[in-house]
């Protein structure tokens, strides 16, 4: 039993493709909730389960995680991996109507959909990984080089119906989701791993289009992940560090009760908060007490990052020095709702899964 008062917030990565003793050491810290997985953690399948089952034999309880979307975004390519459909692809068929059937296409749609979702957490699950952070809500404006054929329309209705069938798929391999980036990515230009990218879009407007998937689906959605852009109208600061987004709108006027997870910590302009520079404990302090439930530091495990792999010792024991400080309080929601994302049903073998009927169907429904 976890200690009532504890809050396991922190997603962290590893360098390699199995864990050595400072990966351990990393995820055995009580503020360790969970691993974010690289191509460069992936040499095959043997491999990941392995590197998988490494992770829980530290803590049962460390969510293992992924970016593995379709299209350009997935992390595991090869050794019977199946490469997915971009989401835009979904979004085409949707149009495609059979000959003589109007609306087939929608139907049709929705069903690639929910296969995609259903063969994503499969493949995934036999090796081990908790969760996948999709789907992409995000509208394809055509203007961003980020997102593009990552979304699966301009409209967010059909975005909301093509969404809510991948996360049908997800769910019956006992997968849980992440929609993505609230409120929306879509309609900027910049690149907000290069620099923070600025939507000077009206309240309102954001959220009768682009926020709309996040209100249709707020009950269906186990967690969300904040968009590292500025909405001036609304808040002077990025989505994931503002209380005004995730608690006055996300929680509160979107009725949204899952977890929220901050994106990347090391992306440029996520730690310029108010105009100024701030350390990775800051900034992590930052998100948490705007609302995020959990908070990822990626690509700074490597000995050649910057710093030599130490910004994440720097952050477990930076928030550890908060929290003794009070600058940060442990939630037990946020912990409920990290937990409530590690699946509970058993996970296939891969070899069961190639067998299964509804694996089997599944695959001969992706477009």
């Amino acid at each position: 039993m976890s200690h009532p008062h504890h809050h396991a917030p922190l997603i962290l990565d590893i360098a390699g493709t199995h864990l050595t003793d400072t990966d351990r050491r990393r995820l055995a810290h009580p503020l360790t909730g969970g691993m974010i997985l690289f191509a460069r953690n992936w040499q095959d399948r043997a491999q990941l389960t392995a590197l998988c089952a490494e992770i829980k034999s530290v803590r049962q309880d460390l969510l293992i995680l992924v970016d593995h979307e379709g299209g350009r975004v997935q992390r595991f390519r090869s050794d019977g991996f199946v490469h997915l459909p971009s989401m835009r692809t979904l979004g085409e068929l949707w149009a495609q109507d059979d000959k003589g059937l109007p609306g087939s296409g929608v139907l049709n749609a929705m069903q690639a959909a929910t296969a995609c979702g259903y063969v994503l957490a499969a493949q995934l699950r036999a090796c081990g990984v908790d969760m996948s952070f999709t789907p992409v809500l995000d509208l394809d404006f055509g203007s961003s080089s980020v997102i593009g054929d990552r979304a699966f329309a301009r409209d967010p209705r059909m975005v909301s119906v093509l969404a809510n069938s991948l996360m049908h798929g997800l769910l019956q391999a006992g997968m849980a989701n992440c929609g993505k980036h609230f409120p929306g990515h879509g309609h900027v230009k910049a690149d907000s791993h290069i620099d923070i990218p600025i939507d000077h879009r009206s309240l309102s407007r954001i959220l009768k289009d682009d926020a709309l998937p996040y209100a249709w689906l707020h009950h269906t959605l186990n967690s969300v992940m904040p968009a590292h852009v500025i909405y001036p109208k609304v808040d002077s600061r990025p989505a994931g560090f503002s209380k005004r987004w995730l608690q006055d709108i996300l929680r509160h006027q979107l009725g949204f009760q899952g977890a929220v997870f901050s994106d990347d910590l090391s992306m440029a302009g996520a730690r310029l908060i108010d105009g100024k520079t701030v350390s990775y404990t800051e900034a992590a302090v930052e998100a948490l007490n705007a609302g995020c439930d959990l908070v990822l530091l990626c690509n700074q495990s490597t000995p050649d990052s910057e710093g030599g792999g130490h910004a994440v010792d720097q952050l477990l024991s930076g928030l550890e020095s908060a929290q003794a400080a009070r600058g940060w309080r442990p939630s037990q929601a946020s912990e409920a709702r990290r937990r409530a994302l590690l699946p509970v049903s058993p996970a296939p073998q891969w070899e069961e899964l190639t067998a299964q009927a509804a694996y089997l169907q599944a695959l001969a429904l992706l477009p």
